[in-house]
């Protein structure tokens, strides 16, 4: 079985579009990030905007319009926000990430550690959530890596004069998706690499005249259709504000220097313990590297180092560094194999998913709210993780490494095949679409009806259900004088709020209220 995953990469890459594909079908648009972005869309859509964008008539400046052009045209083209389609725009820049990789190390690696490689890359916990939840990390992430691997076609002297345009090309289009980290993480790393190699001199031959016109040629563009829309304020926003500001001194996301030294543990788990140890172990003892082992310890390290440095920190900004961290882990593997801790570190995800199964059990008796049951397909998805820990403990135990890690691999992408046909029945805890459908139903063809949201998070994007603006209310708004609600109405709350406040309790009661997860609405006639 594990044999015929050597074959072309179309069979893996199909084979794991196979794994997360049921749940980008069924599962709900998340409320903090996916929901505001269809807002925004939206909005734009309304008002023609094309460079500049709002947030209920706040300017958002904090991301590039190319992904919320790509929201933009599947809402054009189907005529509704499709989950499927906008995924593509995470699962296909994932593959082509793999892809990339994968040919890099084509003649460094065996057929079966390419394999690993490639595994270990797509099933690390935020590579894998990022390529099915709709961020634009993605999608930069995979302009960076081609960005990279057009610059290493430079240095190692192809004669293609293509990557000497497709190089700035591609580190606009990273800027372009995401920010200012699309051009700092390719600067910062062929930097590093290049003084590493006692190599700076040639350093204008990659970031030269042609490279800089390039980049600075489509940012006017960019920049010029922004002024047009938005004037001086909004340009001034996206350049400073959101640039600058954030990195000094961040007024969003501030985290500590070490953040990235935490978050490195879960972000790339199952994997992080065995990436650190083989990094270290490999810098300990000076292995000897190739020029593409040299590119990818340099972008990793670069990357993650410059990020620390920075004020505003989130785990999903380390994207770009994963496929470095995975590859020179694989690249370095075949030197520490025989080492004993390196299947020590193999055997601690190992157990961990060998005791998936029991630890659903036990959720279901003793931890879970009675008002969630335990589905069949969760029960399953757990054993699933149990039997491929179990099996790879046996591989471990014989010292089979590759084959203990290819045997996880599998066992967490068919734990997210299993589990996503349960995903319909847990969405009302993942989005607001069955609530915001219930309301439709309520409201039925009555259009004089107005919607409110009183202690719900980021509650006025729920205007893509709804198709009506949603206006913010306080507690004490509740209570205010006649003319504050206009009615008949609907007000969404937060059921903790409900919970930890005697006023909302107060005015809830008597009236027709529905709840769904951990939100409600109240009918006001």
């Amino acid at each position: 079985m594990l044999g015929s995953l050597y074959k072309p990469n179309y069979i893996r890459y199909s084979l794991i579009v196979l794994a997360v594909l049921p749940l980008c079908i069924f599962r709900d648009f998340t409320i903090a990030n996916e929901l505001r972005y269809l807002s925004i869309a939206d909005e734009a859509l309304r008002t023609g905007s094309i460079f500049t964008f709002t947030n209920h008539g706040i300017d958002y400046a904090d991301k590039p319009p190319l992904y919320f052009w790509i929201i933009m045209s599947g809402k054009l083209i189907f005529g509704k926000h499709s989950m499927l389609f906008l995924s593509l725009f995470s699962i296909v820049p994932a593959l082509v990430i793999l892809h990339i990789m994968d040919s890099w190390v084509r003649n460094l690696l065996t057929q079966k550690e390419r394999l690993v490689a490639q595994l270990m890359l797509i099933t690390s916990a935020y590579f894998l959530g990022t390529s099915v939840f709709l961020r634009m990390d993605m999608l930069m992430s995979m302009f960076i890596v081609l960005a990279m691997h057009s610059f290493y076609k430079m240095y190692s002297g192809s004669t293609k004069k293509r990557y000497t345009f497709l190089f700035p090309v591609f580190v606009f289009l990273a800027l372009f998706t995401k920010g200012p980290v699309g051009i700092i993480v390719p600067l910062v790393s062929t930097l590093v690499f290049l003084i590493s190699k006692r190599a700076l001199k040639s350093f204008g031959r990659y970031w030269g005249w042609k490279t800089l016109a390039i980049i600075l040629a489509l940012c006017g563009i960019w920049f010029a259709g922004v002024y047009m829309e938005g004037g001086s304020q909004y340009l001034e926003n996206l350049l400073f504000h959101q640039t600058v500001d954030r990195a000094v001194n961040s007024f969003h996301h501030a985290e500590p220097f070490y953040y990235y030294f935490i978050s490195f543990l879960y972000t790339l788990a199952p994997w992080s313990l065995l990436i650190a140890g083989v990094i270290i172990s490999g810098l300990i003892n000076k292995f000897t590297v190739t020029d593409i082992e040299r590119l990818f310890l340099v972008t990793s390290l670069s990357t993650f180092t410059v990020l620390s440095l920075f004020s505003s920190k989130l785990e999903i900004y380390l994207l770009p560094a994963f496929p470095f961290f995975v590859y020179i882990t694989v690249l370095w593997l075949a030197k520490s194999e025989h080492k004993f801790w390196v299947y020590l570190l193999a055997l601690i995800p190992a157990f961990i998913l060998l005791m998936m199964l029991p630890g659903v059990i036990v959720a279901a008796a003793f931890v879970l709210p009675e008002d969630i049951n335990i589905t069949v397909p969760v029960f399953l998805a757990g054993l699933i993780l149990s039997v491929s820990g179990f099996l790879a403990v046996r591989f471990l135990f014989k010292h089979s490494l590759n084959n203990g890690i290819i045997t996880m691999c599998i066992g967490i992408l068919l734990f997210i095949f299993t589990v996503s046909f349960s995903v319909p029945k847990y969405n009302y805890l993942i989005g607001l679409g069955d609530l915001c459908n219930k309301a439709l139903e309520r409201a039925g063809s009555n259009s004089n009806l107005n919607f409110y949201y009183c202690k719900v998070l980021r509650g006025a994007n729920m205007d893509v259900y709804l198709g009506k603006e949603v206006r913010k209310l306080e507690i004490k708004d509740l209570y205010a004088p006649a003319g504050k609600i206009e009615t008949p109405a609907i007000i969404f709350l937060g059921n903790k709020a409900v919970e930890r406040n005697d006023s909302l309790q107060l005015y809830i009661e008597g009236k027709y209220v529905f709840k769904s997860g951990n939100y409600s609405f109240v009918e006001i006639e």
